[in-house]
């Protein structure tokens, strides 16, 4: 259990400065609100009660963040693999390869389809 204990520690931490911020806020924050206030900013634009178009949002901003998932989650598994590299030997590399591979098939799929262009 005593290898645990840091972490345990750092994720009281987190939790009560994440509820201190909640309760703190509550406290301090303004009490009159008004409409405009608790109207939607939307970079000056005004707000619509539904998207254009009858509703319809473009699917390229979610392939977008889909890509942004998919690229962060390699950067998630490159940093644990470089640290262990001399530990993994060959076999680290020959699965290092074919997972940045597998990306990277995905990524050019995505950029043969147009994903990353915008009109």
């Amino acid at each position: 259990m005593n290898p645990y204990i840091p972490i345990l520690v750092i994720g009281a931490l987190g939790l009560g400065f994440g509820v201190f911020s909640v309760v703190a806020a509550t406290l301090t924050g303004p009490k009159r609100y008004n409409r405009a206030k608790a109207a939607a900013y939307e970079c000056g634009i005004e707000p619509s009660p539904q998207a254009q178009g009858g509703g319809r949002f473009p699917v390229k901003y979610f392939l977008t963040a889909m890509l942004f998932i998919i690229f962060d989650i390699e950067i998630v598994f490159l940093y644990p693999w470089a640290v262990s590299f001399n530990q993994l030997g060959l076999f680290g590399l020959v699965e290092m390869v074919l997972f940045i591979g597998t990306v990277f098939v995905a990524y050019a799929y995505v950029w043969r389809r147009g994903g990353l262009e915008w009109d």
